[in-house]
């Protein structure tokens, strides 16, 4: 230090006073967080489905209170159930406000948390797989399960997204991605394990309830060595938010320290996942609750004080949301709806505010290279064709022939003349329709993200991150489970309404401050995410408040199937087909200027919000109606499109009717191999289309960030 750098005495006087109001601060905005967790702990004792009230609660536990029979029934109710949900509450709340603050600060990204970079999701999938073959373990091995999955899922996310350094869209996306893909793995074993894995379902959105104290008491030591390795590395993380050049000049090994943190990040994640389940989003409501505090408070910024604000903060959201659970939800249905609905909500609200505070790119931001393709030939785009229709031919008769019993071509040839025998007939006119669903659904999937990806110019969209494939899931399964038995026009009414009621909801919240032009592409992406969020937590919250017994229908639909589809079901579709696509390729010019970029479609005349609303309209009927017949597919709208611009080129003329051809094979196969490869069980469509398009998605993400770089 120079002396010029010297504070003198006026200096040092000024400084004084701001130190202990800094100082006065902190500690001030603690103990407000403190008092008001004390009082919304003392309000969480108070609830349950036991009429029995704090003053009560206090007056049978005081001596000579009450009679014997009131204070062993006072204490029978505090020590079995309320004290245990309210410590796993506690416990959890501080765990993952704790791993989101690490992880934010690692990845130098406001959106990261256990949620985006896939932690939860790995550590779910672990558990459920040593549960569904029927492995009981104890708690602290099923700690390291969970720990191992969720550490391997954060590493893939960080390593595709470069550690976070490619934005917050590229974070998200991956870690989307990725817990797509685990989640689809997640539904297969729930599935195909009904019996071993009962109960896991609600328990994967994060419930508090507890049958006692045990997990509890296991976990807290795990949380406390968690916490103490972060509050030794807070100088580091405080040093590694100045920059690696500046961090590694100040003598602090960046890359160690980044790996350190994380691996404490996912122990205290994995943690939380071992005693609750995943509940989502806290781990991105404290953090970003806390550092908005801090940005007022002078001194809370430093990790050794933010990590532990965030920490209490955590805590907060946890309890504040079982608190408004159960006062909102009847107590006999509250103990049923997990406490992660309520989190996963609000960490949807902050996703989607944390979204429209980005800085708006425009909607040919850096995102979307990687839109247009590649130049072909004519003579390529015919072959092509031609190889496609051949694809499409030998998926229809595959379709027909494989599945738990294999029928022959000829059985085939003397089906359709009405001269096959009874069994024959019987398996063809049950498996007929569900080809059709599957093609059809396929082929207006892709349709759908060949319009979703033009119109925000941004390779990675599709309907399903736009939130409007979750939308559609909402409405069709609320009509399913409320109103058993309907038939398909209300269903499909239902779902074209929600995806609508979604997409509308998605591209107002996407839409740039006044003055701004267009929709921000990252932004509509990130927007979709978080609505995408909401409306799954929705779904979920249907399910366990309507049929928790009957979870298995909810789980065909939200991972898509085709079992036992009907002709009924897929006419929509075909309906939507007949009038989409020569609607798409008769406007194939305009969704070419629409994907260019906000001045040459105006220049020609082109009413560019006009046209980009429309399209994304159609977009959502299109997905409605494929919900209808396949369900909830996912990637399908991400693939298809891709692979078609990389086969053909960009032109919409082009690329959109090879992209139909493509979902429509994708989905078809996927049926096939789902009702086949383990016969005469059978794996939901949709499972198969997400396992093979998330890991696509992932080295798409890949490859976009080599060519960026």
């Amino acid at each position: 230090m120079t002396l010029l750098d010297t504070p003198g005495p006026a200096s040092t006087q000024e400084a004084g006073p701001a130190a202990r109001t800094g100082r006065l601060g902190v500690v001030g905005v603690f103990v407000l967080a403190l008092v008001v967790l004390g009082v919304l702990s003392l309000w969480h004792l108070t609830q349950g489905t036991a009429r029995i009230g704090v003053g009560e609660l206090l007056h049978a536990l005081a001596p000579g209170g009450t009679s014997d029979d009131a204070r062993e029934q006072a204490v029978a109710v505090l020590v079995s159930s309320r004290v245990p949900r309210l410590l796993a509450a506690l416990l959890v709340g501080v765990a993952l406000g704790a791993a989101g603050t690490v992880l934010q600060s690692v990845a130098r990204n406001p959106l990261a948390s256990p949620d985006t970079l896939a932690v939860n999701a790995g550590a779910y999938v672990a558990v459920v797989a040593v549960a569904a073959y029927g492995i009981t373990l104890p708690f602290y091995a099923s700690g390291i399960v969970a720990f191992t999955g969720g550490l391997a899922a954060a590493g893939l996310v960080l390593l595709v997204a470069r550690g976070g350094a490619s934005g917050p869209t590229r974070l998200v996306l991956a870690g989307s991605a990725v817990a797509l893909a685990l989640d689809a793995l997640t539904s297969v074993l729930l599935m195909l394990h009904q019996a071993e894995t009962a109960g896991l379902f609600a328990w994967g959105s994060g419930t508090t309830v507890q049958s006692g104290t045990r997990q509890v008491s296991l976990a807290a030591p795990l949380v406390v060595v968690g916490l103490a390795g972060v509050l030794l590395l807070a100088h580091r993380l405080d040093v590694l938010g100045l920059g690696d050049d500046t961090a590694r000049v100040l003598g602090v090994d960046v890359r160690r320290t980044r790996v350190v943190a994380v691996v404490l990040a996912v122990l205290l994640a994995a943690t939380a996942v071992t005693v609750c389940g995943p509940i989502g989003f806290v781990g991105l409501c404290a953090p970003v609750l806390a550092r908005l505090v801090a940005s007022r408070v002078p001194g809370l910024g430093r990790h050794l004080l933010l990590v532990p604000f965030a920490a209490v903060v955590g805590a907060l959201v946890v309890v504040g949301a079982d608190v408004l659970l159960r006062l909102v939800v009847p107590p006999a249905v509250a103990i049923s709806v997990p406490t992660g609905i309520v989190t996963s909500l609000a960490g949807a609200i902050v996703l989607v505010h944390l979204a429209r505070r980005l800085r708006d790119s425009g909607p040919s931001g850096a995102g979307e290279r990687g839109v247009h393709g590649v130049l072909r030939s004519r003579r390529w785009a015919v072959g092509v064709g031609v190889v496609l229709v051949v694809a499409l031919v030998v998926a229809l008769v595959a379709g027909l022939l494989l599945g738990d019993r294999v029928v022959l071509l000829g059985d085939v040839a003397n089906w359709w003349r009405g001269q096959a025998g009874g069994l024959v007939s019987f398996v063809l006119d049950q498996r007929w329709p569900r080809v059709l669903a599957a093609l059809l659904g396929g082929a207006a999937l892709a349709l759908a993200g060949s319009v979703v990806q033009a119109v925000c110019r941004n390779p990675l969209a599709e309907p399903g991150l736009l939130g409007v494939t979750p939308g559609a899931s909402l409405g069709a399964v609320l009509v399913v489970m409320l109103v058993p038995g309907v038939g398909i026009w209300p269903v499909m009414g239902a779902a074209t309404v929600a995806a609508l009621g979604t997409f509308a909801l998605v591209y107002r919240l996407s839409a740039g401050r006044r003055g701004a032009r267009g929709v921000s592409s990252d932004r509509l992406v990130l927007v979709g995410i978080g609505v995408s969020a909401a409306a799954a937590a929705l779904t979920t919250l249907v399910v366990v408040v309507v049929s928790p017994w009957d979870t298995s229908t909810a789980l065909s639909w939200l991972a898509g199937s085709t079992y036992g589809r009907t002709l009924d079901q897929v006419v929509p579709v075909a309906l939507c087909l007949l009038v989409a696509l020569p609607v798409v390729l008769g406007s194939a010019r305009t969704l070419d200027l629409v994907a260019l970029d906000e001045d040459v479609p105006r220049v020609l005349g082109v009413g560019l919000d006009r046209a980009r609303l429309g399209f994304l309209a159609l977009a959502a009927v299109l997905t409605a109606a494929a919900a209808c017949a396949v369900g909830a597919l996912g990637f399908v709208g991400l693939v298809a499109p891709h692979a078609a611009r990389a086969l053909v080129g960009a032109r919409a003329s082009r690329s959109v009717p090879v992209a139909v051809g493509i979902g429509a094979v994708l989905v078809s196969v996927a049926d096939t191999v789902g009702r086949t490869v383990i016969a005469p069980s059978q794996i939901a469509t949709g499972l198969v289309t997400a396992l093979i398009g998330a890991p696509y998605f992932v080295w798409l993400l890949w490859r976009t960030q080599r060519a960026s770089a």
